[in-house]
């Protein structure tokens, strides 16, 4: 009965760290699980993290139609700006119309 008392302390040792090992190793199973959830959502949403920090795509867009839109965004901001100071050496419509009017004016 001697011998038998002495294992009993080790036969408890080894239950309590087989038994904190398998919650551990659950729990290593549950988090991997949750964060491969996790990167399918944002996936599903075009959002993706990399090395260099998360990355953002366009929804169901080809990199064509993306530039297309973007263009013609620019373009339509361009064509419905003014800049009041502004006169073009090339075309400037007001010196046109003064030349043109002085010129019929003369003949």
């Amino acid at each position: 009965m001697g011998a038998l008392s002495n294992l009993i302390p080790l036969i408890i040792l080894l239950v309590a760290v087989s038994g904190f090992a398998f919650v551990g190793y659950q729990m290593y199973l549950w988090t991997n699980d949750l964060a491969n959830k996790g990167k399918q959502t944002m996936e599903k949403k075009n959002v993706s993290f990399t090395k260099d920090g998360m990355k953002v795509g366009v929804k169901q867009m080809s990199d064509e139609e993306y530039a297309d839109r973007t263009q013609s965004v620019l373009v339509n901001t361009w064509n419905q700006s003014s800049f009041p100071a502004y006169k073009s050496r090339l075309w400037n419509k007001e010196e046109q119309a003064k030349n043109k009017a002085a010129s019929s004016g003369r003949a």
